[in-house]
């Protein structure tokens, strides 16, 4: 007992701060570009981050001070994702029946006219062959890209953030190289590659 309750405090609140200040805080970008490469949606990306900043200064003292902080944070935030991810596949879609009756019997509504929201929410990314071809890569896949190549974690810093063996992180970075890589051929081609 007496051992957890020192465990517990390990840092000061003036360690923790300095700790959050010097070794978490200059990753917050990179955690930002992460959370919307997972989720493409840029409100869901700063809850996701804000999230992981919550969790990591919630869990400071677990934290060994001087080791990579940016794959601690990185493993916290896909944990969170995933966590998410699977809270809200189990969840059915939620409709506020009020707002949809309502537009439906305002002026504004033309049975004719309406949207198609993912065509909408896809026109900021067409053009972009290569962020199109990453973000159609399953999240095992589209996850070992970003952290590797993107990011430039080694495996072994990958293996620990996905808590994955070695081999799996090799195997699966080979497999999504080799997907993104087939589906950028035709674009490579006619780019004179």
């Amino acid at each position: 007992m007496a051992e957890e309750e020192s465990e517990n405090q390990r840092y000061s609140e003036r360690q923790k701060v300095k700790i959050f200040d010097g070794e978490f805080l200059p990753h917050i970008d990179a955690m930002y570009n992460f959370a919307y490469r997972l989720t493409y949606d840029e409100d869901d990306a700063k809850d996701l981050v804000q999230e992981t900043y919550l969790k990591a200064f919630r869990f400071i003292n677990s934290f060994e001070e001087g080791t990579n902080a940016k794959a601690w944070l990185f493993r916290i935030l896909k944990n969170s994702f995933i966590n998410d991810y699977r809270k809200k596949s189990k969840e059915p879609n939620k409709v506020d029946y009020n707002d949809v009756e309502s537009y439906y019997n305002s002026e504004d509504a033309n049975a004719e006219i309406t949207p198609d929201l993912r065509v909408e929410a896809l026109q900021d990314m067409i053009g972009d062959e290569v962020s199109n071809a990453l973000n159609s890569l399953a999240v095992d896949f589209r996850t070992v890209i970003i952290l590797c190549d993107l990011e430039g974690f080694t495996y072994e810093e990958m293996a620990k953030i996905l808590d994955i063996p070695i081999g799996t992180v090799r195997s699966r970075l080979h497999r999504a190289r080799n997907l993104l890589k087939e589906k950028l051929r035709s674009y490579a081609q006619s780019m004179g590659y």
